[in-house]
Order: C-alpha cells, then structure tokens, then sequence
C-alpha cells in the first residue's frame, strides 16, 4: 500500500491523502484549502492528480477544511462512491451548498471589479450544480458497520466526538496476502465536551494516520471554558457593548447556543438578545436537532427539561439580509454568532466592519484560526486589520477561549494513542496542524513510545 500525502501536510487545511493500494486508489477525504487567498484558490482548483482514477473516497466528517473540495472533484470527473455516515452526509448537503454559494457570489464580485480594470472575467472553483451533482455519490454508512469498499479494503466508522457524525476511520486492509488495520483519526474530539460522544478508541491498529492540530498545545477544561464564556458575556454586557463570536456553523456554534441556554437557565449571564446570524448556521443546526442518536447522555437528560437545546427565549436565528444588516444599527447590548470561523468569508465580515473600532464591543474566538486569515490577524492584536479591502483600526477587545475547542489537544492526543497500544504501531503519520505542532507532537509520540513516526511534506509518498 502506497500512501500520497496530499493535503494537510506540514499545514492545518485542505485534508487529503491517497491510498493505492490492490489496484484502487481510496482518497481518505477532499478538504477544502484555505489561506491566502491566490494560492488557496489555485490549489483548490487544480487537484493534484486525475479525479477520474479515484476509486472510492472515504470522509471522516462534514469540515470544510476536509469536505469542501468534494464539488471541485466531481466536477473533473470523479464517478465513485462517498463514504460518510448518515449525519455527514445532511450535513454536507448544506454546507457544500453553502460553499458554493459564496464562491459564485464572490467571484461576481471580483469579476465586476475586474471589468473595470479591463480584464477578463474568472471561474469559480466550483458551482451549486457541481454541490449538488456531488451529493449523489454519499453513501451512509452507520458506526460500526463494516462495509467492503474496494478489493480487500473494508470500511468501519467509530464516533470521533468531534462533530456531529464525525468518524475515525477503520480500515482493514487485505493485500498480497497480508493484513494490515490503518487508523485513520480525521479530526479527534474531546471527552467531556458538550452535546456529543466521548472518541471511541479503536484496538489493534498497524498504522495510524493522526491529526496534531493542537499537538503543541493544552486546552482548557469545558467547565473552564463556561466559566470564561459568562465571564466575557457579563464584563460585554457592563460595558453596553456588543459580543460578536466567529463561530463555525458546524458543531461551535450549537455549542455555545446550548452553552448561553444553560447559563440563562441557572441565571448566571443577564437577559439581552442573542443572534446566530448565519443561514447556514441556522440550517445545520435543524441537522444537529434531527440527529439526537449522537448525542451524549447528558445532552439527553438535559432535554428533559427543555426539549430544545438549541432554542429559547432570547435567542433569534436570522436568515434575511435585511434583518442581518439592521444588528450593526442597534446601539444595545447583544450577542452576535455568525459565520466563518476564521473570519474569511459570510455576514461576520459585515460585524467586524461595523463593529471593531468600538473599544465597548467584544470579539471572542472559540476557535482555531489558520496562519494568513483575518481571524488570526484580530487574535494576534494587529493595530489594524484588511476587511472589504479597507483597513480597519482594532479598539475591541480581544478574547480568546480554548476549552470549547473540539480537537484533542496534545495530551488528549496522546491519551489516545496510549490506549491504541503504541508499541504495536509500525508506522505513525503525524498530518493536520502547523508544522510546529506536527514536529512537536511527533516528539511527543516518540516520548510514549511509538517507535516510527515520520511528518509527511506535502506530495510525499510513503509505503507500508
């Protein structure tokens, strides 16, 4: 078997790595490359080898940065199977239509510029009918469901407590008369965080291909995180400002909504309005309500009490424009969740515009923001940052809180590899995070005792 590391290599974005093994070649996921913003385009849109010859593709979970090319891939040619489990797959429904939409609205913008300059126009990397033409290769698959997905290559999803549906993948592996199990994490959630399922821990892996996004790095405590979210929400409010949280519309945003429904519930942050301004938002958290069998045994007990975790009396999703625009006129106090994460696309653009020169408001990270991205540039307390092409002077504070994050951090990561037996694996592939942390994680899983670890550059092969 022959493993191509193309994708989320020495980076934290554009997961990708092919398989090749009895003749097939299996692509274990088609991220979505994000960072500046020419080279992220040019490497989206010119996959690094014939879509036509991928077999089967394998996807641990509906993340952009490891679903959103999917489009781009059917659009050259891809005609196989999409494996994904069922809540992926809704989910995917909506956000790479989402994908879509904002990069034909973008490119009607660049190219109405780009007429007035005199230049021709450009495409985008894909189109809501290249989304939807790839919705038709999903195939659901249920955890623990084995599936034979290719000659001698069989498929098992276990829960990765990441996102909604998110999955480390099993692969059991025939080839010339040798077997092997490659573990495959995607992105590796966290025990104890809200809503979902602890990770399920997989036994006797061969070959583990790990994400390391925080393998530098310690996280908080989700008690710690709640602590820090009422501390945030309460000092805002004393100064009659506005919170405004990036958030991504998959799995952050449903948890800081059911985060402020239980803090209003205990009384412990005041009665002000709280906004989830983001359509896709709103639409994925109709999947999250229609997907109960992940959630974990507290989020059921809680639903007991309030049978909608993701709604109550304060909160107001907003789809219309109009409605969205009239949140940068009010002077009240409020909260504003709203879409990208990393601040690189969507209406919380148009927040930080309005709002980011205003020493009373807050922008608050509960998430991880990629080198080059605007998100990472507020968090970093640049004098002033680029939005809309102008520059804007930063006077908000800045908060950050880490313990929401759904990645392990290194010692979770760690933990887990533990209880996979370390000294069984062959051979350990250390992808997804800066090359700092990769290289940092990589020492740490040689401190427990994994005895090959290697940190893939991107385009490089290797063979087990």
């Amino acid at each position: 078997m022959r493993i191509d590391f193309l994708g989320a290599a020495r980076n934290v974005t554009g997961s990708m790595h092919l398989l090749t093994v009895n003749g097939s070649r299996i692509l274990l996921e088609c991220g979505l490359f994000q960072g500046r913003r020419q080279e992220a385009f040019e490497r989206n849109r010119k996959l690094p080898f014939e879509a036509s010859t991928i077999h089967v593709l394998v996807l641990s979970h509906a993340h952009i940065d490891h679903s959103g090319n999917i489009p781009n891939l059917a659009r050259c040619g891809f005609a196989g199977k999409i494996y994904a489990t069922s809540a992926t797959r809704d989910l995917c429904d909506i956000m790479l239509r989402d994908s879509a939409h904002i990069m034909e609205a973008d490119v009607e913008y660049i190219n109405k510029k780009r007429g007035h300059q005199g230049l021709g126009p450009v495409q985008p990397t894909y189109t809501l009918g290249d989304a939807l033409a790839s919705l038709e290769h999903f195939v659901s698959l249920d955890y623990g469901h084995p599936a034979l997905i290719a000659p001698g290559v069989q498929l098992t999803f276990q829960d990765a407590g990441h996102i909604l549906g998110s999955s480390v993948c099993v692969l059991d592996i025939t080839e010339k008369g040798q077997s092997l199990r490659l573990l495959f994490t995607g992105d590796l959630g966290r025990e104890g965080l809200l809503i979902l399922r602890d990770p399920q821990v997989v036994s006797d892996a061969d070959y583990l291909i790990t994400e390391s996004t925080y393998g530098a790095r310690l996280h908080g405590t989700p008690r710690e995180a709640e602590a820090q979210l009422q501390r945030v929400v309460n000092e805002t409010f004393a100064r009659q400002g506005k919170l405004i949280i990036p958030a991504f519309s998959v799995g952050r945003t449903q948890e800081i909504v059911y985060a402020l429904h239980r803090m209003r519930r205990a009384g412990s942050i005041p009665h002000l309005p709280i906004f989830v301004d983001s359509p896709l938002s709103t639409n994925a958290t109709e999947v999250f309500r229609q997907h109960p069998e992940c959630y974990d045994t507290e989020t059921l007990a809680f639903m007991r009490q309030a049978p909608d975790p993701f709604g109550f009396g304060e909160l107001h999703y907003t789809r219309d424009v109009e409605e969205s625009k009239t949140l940068n006129t009010r002077q009240d106090p409020m909260i504003i969740i709203s879409a990208s994460g990393m601040c690189e696309s969507g209406r919380i653009l148009h927040h930080l515009k309005n709002n980011i020169e205003d020493a009373r408001n807050t922008i608050l990270f509960v998430g991880f923001q990629a080198e080059h991205t605007l998100g990472r540039r507020i968090l970093d307390h640049n004098k002033q940052v680029p939005i809309f092409g102008e520059m804007y002077p930063l006077r908000a504070h800045v908060e950050q809180i880490d313990g929401y994050s759904a990645h392990a951090d290194r010692d979770e990561l760690l933990g887990y590899v533990e209880r996979l037996n370390p000294r069984r694996l062959r051979k350990t592939f250390v992808v997804h995070g800066d090359e700092e942390a990769e290289l940092a994680f990589q020492k740490s899983l040689q401190g427990i005792g994994v005895a090959d670890v290697l940190v893939p550059q991107l385009g490089e092969q290797a063979t087990v």
